[in-house]
Order: structure tokens, then C-alpha cells, then sequence
């Protein structure tokens, strides 16, 4: 039940409904995208931004929270830790266990490593798991891996790494094939048809889904698989630093229980960092669709390791994040809702925009209507816009949205909004981490040797935008690539002396940048206490 505040916009909007379904505006030219995000995208607000002073990066803009973790102190001083006397000692080492580090590890155990995996929290407490659209894949007669790559090379403007994006493309058939075979129940026709739909920025229907809760179907095949495979996974164990062997190549990663405090030594031929997103940074204030642990841990893990990052300047705000109720303010609706024929609508009724366009024009035009327009609704904690729900079941009929999407339909309907007969409103959320860790196709960072790096740490793939469905599509891409690639590399690579030297490394640039800092990373966990965790 909605608020009298919002009654009065209400009537508008199901006055409007039947002419709104009617009508859809036109595309934005590229010109006028271009004006639109350079007026209103966060990534364009130069204020929200810092230079990098020293490191791999320097003189690069990064947003002000990250540009203070990467340069921050280590958790740890070199001399604490015993490096002569590893408590694990194995092939690949594998940071963090969403859906990238589950299928790289799959993978590696399949080429006969000895594998292991380590994350701060769960096995699949992970973005992976909160993902809900679907996973793109250009598998049917009128698409291509040809025009999926044209697609995402566009929305992404045109800046991925060709060879990253080729490599997601065409892989991308055979990682349904996989997913398909390990269990993950698809949505199918009656004769075993994958059923596809659009999302953003797709010109063809290539979006598989598994109702509305696609990342958790996925997380969940994944995760099964890797227990029956016997592989070792150690929760609630945070990377603090990665070691280096005297060669400068990845050996391996201090690890802090992060329930008891203690430290222990991982060694490892070869590592590969899987730790996710960074939207619990809550850059410029935003809320957040990703789990607990989204702290960019792998980007400082990097960097301070001497791995060079690629457009981090860049975090993709989803447009569609829940403005009301404030109990689920930041939460992801998913665009399989605007997939399915939902618009947005402004306060007056009126349809503002293409249901499909791209999610940074998208969300970009939403922060547009709620300022300058002042078309927007006053929610507690800003403004939002109407998402009109309830038209898709005008337009598919009765059942549709308990059918294709009901874990939105119980997520407002805990809050007394049925969404089959009230909109709801949505404003832009803090979604996904667009740059990250520079890699080849390999998936090794470009500058670290035996450091690999999977998943939404990466950057690079997706340019400076990403499109619905190609984030799990990602991970299971390079997720595969990266166990494969590592478990080969581990066969034919001795491990050195293990050394932290690059610790004081690190330290001595910050002291020559005349960077002082109090601050010490990775971060580990969100504080939400109005002080700095002690953890």
C-alpha cells in the first residue's frame, strides 16, 4: 500500500496506462546519449573524483573511496607474517568464491590441480547470487556471436578490449551448453527450446533466464558442483595481501579468519582473483544492489601487488534500483521487468524514455527526469520514477509476472505493493564495476606473472558500460578460462622464495608521493556504524 503523498501521481499513471503501452519513443541518436551521460551519469561528475598519485595507475582519476584504499597502508607488516611455513600449500589458489572463482576452480580441478578455494564469507555470498535477468548467448538461428559482439562493443561505447569481448562472444554458446549440463534449470519451451528474450541495448532475443532469479540458479549448480568435486573451501578466510616469490610472480596470499583474527600462509604455483564488485564503497553516496562483501578487495590486492587497473574511473549505476519502500531502498529490479514490456514513467504520467535503452542512458535520463525535469517522486530518501508493472500483464496476460518474475513480485509484496496492480518506483542503484584488473585473453594480469583474475574484478571486457546479461555470462567465460589457464601454468612453474617485499615497496612510493594516509585496505567488510570497522 502506497502512502495519500502518492495517490494524486497514481491516477496519472493508470490513466495513462493504455496510451503509454501504445506508445514507446524513439532510440536517442549517439549524440544525444553522449550530452545526456556527460550531463548527468555519475561517472562524469569530475568533483567525485581523485588522481592516483604513485603506483601502476599513477595519475589516473578513480572515485574518492577507492583512490583512498588503493593508496592506504597494508593490514599487515611483512615481519608478522612467516612466510617459511605456509599452512596450505596447492596448485591454484582461488580468491574469492562467487560464481568466477567457483567455475574457474571446476575447471582447474578438472585439468588435475590441486585447487583451493578461500572467501571472506560463504561460498556464494557473491554478486553472481544477486544477479537476476538472465545470461546472454547468441545461440539461435537469427543471431550471431558476430552481432552479440557488435551489440556490446557499441554499449559499452565502443572502448572493451576487442580481444576480451571476442573471446565472451564466442565462448558464450558453449557456457550455456556447460551451465545447461551441470543442471542449471533454464526456462524452456514445452520441447526443450531455451526460451530468450531481449534486454537493453540487445538487437536480438539472446537473454536466458531461469525465472528472475538466474545468478542464484547458476550460484547454486555451481556451488553443488564444486562440493561434490571434493574441492577445499575455506569461508569466513580473508585475503589480506598476495605474495610474490623473489621473481616477482604471484606465490600465493596472507589469509585472516576473519572470526578468530589468526593469520595464515597460502603458497600457490599460481592465484586467481575472484573477489567481485565494489558496491558496498557506496560510491557518491549511492545505494547498492551487491552483497555484504563488495569492498573492491581484488583491485587492492592488485595493485599494491604491481597489477595495473583498467577504466576504473567507470561503475555502472543500474537504472531500475527500488526508491520505495525504504526497507529495500537500492535493491535490483530487474530489467527482465522492462524485458517483459514494464515502462517508465515520470510523476505526470508520461513515458520519458525507450523502455531499452542502454542502463547508463537509462539511468542517466531517470537522474534527469528527478532533477532538471522535476518530474520525479518524492520517495524518504530523494526521488524516484513510476516502473509500470502492471502493464505486463496487460500486455502478456494474466500470470505473466508470477510466472517470469516472482521473486519481484514477493520482494514488494512484503511491503503490500502488488506489482500486477501498482507500479512501483525505481531510481538508479550502485550495480556494477565496470574496470577493473587489466588482463590478456589468458585472463593474466598484465603485469604480474601467475596472477590471474576472473569475474567482475576484471576490466576491460565490457568497455565502459555494461549490457543485461553479459555479467554472468562473464563469469562463467572467463570464470573457465581462468581455471583452465592456471592449472596449465601451475604444471610448468617452480615457486621461488615467498617474499612481502612488496609491502615496503608500496610504502616508500606513498612516502615519496607525499601521500599521508590513516587509512589501511583491503577493506574487508562495509561499516554502517558512522565509525571505520575495526575488522
Amino acid at each position: 500500500m502506497y502512502p495519500n503523498q502518492y495517490e494524486a501521481s497514481l491516477k496519472l499513471v493508470e490513466a495513462a496506462r493504455e496510451q503509454n503501452i501504445a506508445y514507446t519513443p524513439n532510440r536517442m541518436t549517439a549524440e544525444e546519449k553522449e550530452t545526456l551521460l556527460a550531463t548527468y551519469h555519475p561517472d562524469y561528475r569530475k568533483e567525485e573524483f581523485s588522481t592516483l598519485a604513485f603506483g601502476p595507475n599513477q595519475g589516473e582519476q578513480v572515485p574518492h573511496e577507492l583512490c583512498e584504499m588503493l593508496q592506504a597502508h597494508s593490514r599487515i607488516k611483512a615481519e608478522d607474517v612467516d612466510l617459511t611455513n605456509p599452512a596450505y600449500d596447492v596448485d591454484v589458489l582461488i580468491i574469492g568464491g562467487g560464481g568466477a572463482g567457483s567455475s574457474a576452480a571446476i575447471e582447474a580441478h578438472e585439468a588435475g590441480a590441486n585447487v583451493m578455494i578461500v572467501t571472506k564469507l560463504r561460498i556464494g555470498d557473491a554478486n553472481t547470487m544477486m544477479a537476476e535477468g538472465g545470461i546472454q548467448a547468441a545461440d539461435k538461428p537469427n543471431d550471431s556471436p558476430a552481432i552479440h559482439y557488435l551489440d556490446a562493443f557499441g554499449g559499452g561505447h565502443f572502448a572493451a578490449k576487442p580481444e576480451l569481448l571476442s573471446k565472451l562472444v564466442t565462448e558464450a554458446p558453449e557456457a550455456i551448453q556447460w551451465l545447461d549440463a551441470l543442471g542449471v534449470e533454464f526456462d524452456k519451451s514445452p520441447d526443450g527450446t531455451m526460451i530468450t528474450t531481449h534486454g537493453g541495448g540487445t538487437s536480438r532475443k539472446r537473454m536466458h533466464a531461469a525465472k528472475d532469479y538466474s545468478g542464484a540458479e547458476i550460484m547454486r549448480t555451481l556451488r553443488d558442483e564444486v562440493l561434490n568435486r571434493g574441492i577445499p573451501v575455506i569461508d569466513f578466510t580473508a585475503a589480506l595481501e598476495l605474495i610474490l616469490d623473489e621473481n616477482g610472480h604471484a606465490a600465493g596470499a596472507v589469509l585472516k579468519n576473519m572470526e578468530t583474527g589468526e593469520l595464515y600462509v597460502a603458497k600457490a604455483k599460481t592465484v586467481i582473483l575472484a573477489t567481485g564488485g565494489a558496491g558496498r564503497m557506496h560510491y557518491q553516496g549511492f545505494p547498492t544492489s551487491n552483497h555484504y562483501g563488495a569492498t573492491a578487495d581484488g583491485l587492492v590486492l592488485g595493485y599494491r601487488a604491481g597489477a595495473k587497473l583498467l577504466y576504473a574511473d567507470t561503475l555502472q549505476y543500474h537504472p531500475t534500483g527500488a526508491a520505495f519502500p525504504e526497507q529495500i531502498f537500492g535493491a535490483l529490479v530487474t530489467e527482465k521487468v522492462r524485458s517483459l514490456g514494464a515502462k517508465l514513467i515520470g510523476a505526470d504520467g508520461t513515458v520519458f524514455m525507450h523502455p531499452l535503452e542502454t542502463r547508463d542512458v537509462a539511468a542517466a535520463s531517470i537522474i534527469r527526469e528527478c532533477s532538471d525535469r522535476h518530474n520525479g517522486v518524492a520517495t524518504p530518501s530523494g526521488f524516484g520514477v513510476w516502473l509500470d508493472t502492471p502493464m505486463i500483464e496487460k500486455i502478456g496476460g494474466e500470470g505473466t509476472i508470477e510466472a517470469r518474475i516472482p521473486a519481484m513480485m514477493r520482494m514488494f509484496g512484503k511491503y503490500g505493493i502488488d506489482i500486477r496492480r501498482e507500479p512501483i518506483l525505481v531510481y538508479p542503484t550502485l550495480h556494477y564495476q565496470n574496470g577493473g584488473l587489466d588482463i590478456t585473453d589468458d585472463c593474466m594480469t598484465t603485469n604480474v606473472e601467475n596472477l590471474f583474475a576472473a569475474g567482475e574484478v576484471v576490466g576491460g571486457i565490457h568497455g565502459r558500460n555494461r549490457l543485461m546479461g553479459n555479467s554472468l555470462l562473464d563469469i562463467i567465460v572467463f570464470g573457465r578460462s581462468a581455471g583452465k589457464n592456471a592449472a596449465a601454468r601451475a604444471k610448468e612453474t617452480k615457486v621461488g622464495t615467498l617474499t612481502l617485499e612488496h609491502i615496503a615497496k608500496f610504502d616508500a612510493a606513498r612516502k615519496a608521493a607525499g601521500i599521508e594516509t590513516d587509512a589501511v585496505s583491503p577493506k574487508l567488510l562495509p561499516s554502517y556504524t558512522g565509525q571505520k570497522s575495526g575488522i
